[in-house]
């Protein structure tokens, strides 16, 4: 048999016979540590720990410290919860949502309707099976046994999926006779997964697992009640539509309907962009509107729209540009990496600014800077602003919540609005769409059609972007008066198209080829949709073009 040469990660070269199983490897050379063991990582390439050796090479171990080693781990307790749940209530449903206050939120269909008890039940349970070390198993059918396996355990959102998929051969997983198509890596046996939580979270679940910088320990919970409201809005969103999962969505495309599900997702939008605006106008002290959110959220057409919902109130909005209040490049604060951290709250010039809300608060006609980012100063240019009687002050930037950023303005005085694309829909009842996934496939699109950058580029930036929104975003998104979800259930079948032909040039040994590659699969359940059927005034335009607010 071959001899295959393995270079480890602490120096050591190993040899190990072709077609050995890679868990072999690790219990042989002793690689395992107390943290969960989720991958291997062999010349770059994530594979499975029940997987053969094929090739000599560079050789990791990945546990639940790496990003895509925890991604592992959330999926396999989601197995292990699902055939908990099958085992003590045969004829449940369990659908795997979105996530929620650092967990996974889904619901348990049943009669009677869940409760706390059975909550606790399903822990049990759950405890058993991983303390039971039961192994997982990977299996290859063609998609017809796939259907047929599913048609069988009545679920229609796995089998409207699969008709919709090209290959005709499916990776399934089995966890004690039972089977279910799970979209991504898992670990190789139930005995990995020992750290979890599992609770009670009217009216279904949260399932809790640890963080990837604390990985022996669940972190505390923290409610989110305002971020639940707009999940639950949102699925009453999908109900209206009549989509929930990609299936129906694809099944909408193929008949034609899509043009109808097009007009209600927009005139949803619209809906709640006009109550934001009359909340606003309800508040007669209100003088200062704030707009945060995440990268890719559609933060400017969102603010371009309510401008236009305010001026039907009656309000002339104001735009202020968080960027002519930059401090000059020379005093940028650094960040831990020793470079210009352009995201931090003290990159901009809080006192000039907060000075200048009052003095136009008051009244008086100020002349508002201008940044120059070319050469990195700060210009004055006689551009005078003043606010009218009617007048509302409307500012769009990342650090609309933190009330550090108007600590000089009185609360009553702020409506603040966070907005992100939050997941409308998934691929099926146990296959979520994560949200981070929507915004990254919106960015590429942007950055390619737009601004000159390639797909690599933008997923090679987005760890860093998402430090920056950790940090200076989420951690405030609790503190707003209102949320906008910006997701629209048919822009993944518009954006496909432009972010395939740009994932398509990702190479395999580019750092982010396993991201590409991953992308690139997940658009691939998506039917394609015509541009053409996008409204001019979409947030979608803000990622595709054509917008009737603004030119690329």
């Amino acid at each position: 048999m071959d001899k295959l040469k393995l270079v480890l990660q602490d120096g050591r070269q190993i040899e190990a016979s072709k077609g050995t199983c890679i868990m072999d490897v690790i219990e042989r050379y002793s690689l395992r540590t107390e943290i969960p063991l989720m991958l291997s990582k062999i010349n770059n390439k994530y594979i499975e720990l029940t997987s053969e050796l094929t090739e000599g090479g560079s050789f990791e171990v990945i546990d639940i410290r790496d990003r895509i080693g925890m991604k592992a781990y959330i999926r396999t307790l989601q197995f292990i919860m699902i055939k908990a749940v099958r085992d003590l209530y045969p004829e449940a449903k369990v659908t795997i949502e979105h996530s929620l206050s650092k967990g996974i939120f889904g619901e348990i269909y049943k009669e009677p309707a869940l409760d706390g008890e059975d909550i606790i039940k399903i822990k049990k349970r759950m405890q058993e099976i991983i303390d039971s070390n039961i192994t997982i198993n990977k299996i290859y059918v063609s998609k017809e046994e796939a259907i047929s396996i599913f048609e069988g355990y009545g679920m229609s959102d796995k089998v409207r999926l699969l008709k919709h998929v090209d290959m005709q051969r499916l990776k399934l997983y089995e966890l004690d006779g039972r089977y279910d198509y799970l979209y991504g890596f898992m670990a190789s046996s139930t005995g990995e997964a020992k750290v979890f939580d599992l609770m009670y979270y009217e009216p279904g679940f949260l399932l809790r697992f640890p963080a990837e910088e604390y990985p022996m320990d669940v972190p505390p919970f923290v409610e989110r009640k305002k971020l639940s409201k707009i999940f639950y809005e949102t699925e009453q969103w999908g109900n209206i539509l009549g989509v929930g999962d990609v299936g129906s969505l694809n099944d909408k495309v193929e008949n034609g309907d899509i043009i109808n599900i097009i007009r209600v997702a927009e005139a949803l939008h619209e809906k709640k962009i006009a109550n934001i605006a009359d909340m606003i106008n309800e508040r007669k002290e209100v003088k200062v509107v704030l707009i945060a959110g995440p990268s890719s959220s559609g933060k400017t057409t969102f603010s371009k729209r309510l401008g236009i919902q305010l001026r039907v109130n009656g309000r002339i909005p104001i735009p202020i540009s968080l960027d002519d209040y930059f401090v000059d490049r020379e005093y940028t604060p650094i960040d831990e990496e020793g470079k210009p951290d352009f995201e931090s709250l003290y990159a901009l010039d809080l006192e000039l600014f907060n000075r200048h809300l009052n003095e136009l608060l008051e009244g008086r006609e100020v002349e508002i800077p201008s940044f120059n980012f070319k050469t990195g100063s700060r210009e004055w240019n006689g551009e005078k602003l003043s606010i009218p009687r009617n007048g509302l002050i409307v500012i769009e930037g990342i650090h609309g919540l933190n009330d550090l950023l108007t600590s000089t303005i009185p609360q009553e005085n702020k409506f603040k609005i966070y907005i992100s694309a939050l997941t409308q829909l998934n691929l099926d009842d146990h296959n979520r769409i994560a949200t981070t996934d929507v915004r990254i496939i919106r960015r590429i699109v942007r950055d390619y059609l737009s601004r000159g950058y390639g797909g690599e580029q933008t997923l090679m930036m987005w760890p860093s972007i998402r430090r920056g929104e950790e940090r200076n975003i989420f951690t405030f998104q609790e503190e707003c008066d209102v949320m906008f979800n910006s997701t629209l259930v048919y822009e993944l079948c518009v954006l496909k198209r432009f972010a395939l032909e740009e994932l398509a040039k990702i190479k395999d040994d580019s750092p982010v080829s396993y991201d590409a590659g991953k992308l690139r699969s997940f658009l691939n359940f998506f039917k394609e949709v015509d541009t053409a059927l996008v409204p001019e005034n979409s947030i979608l335009r803000e990622f595709i073009g054509g917008s009737c607010f603004y030119k690329y």
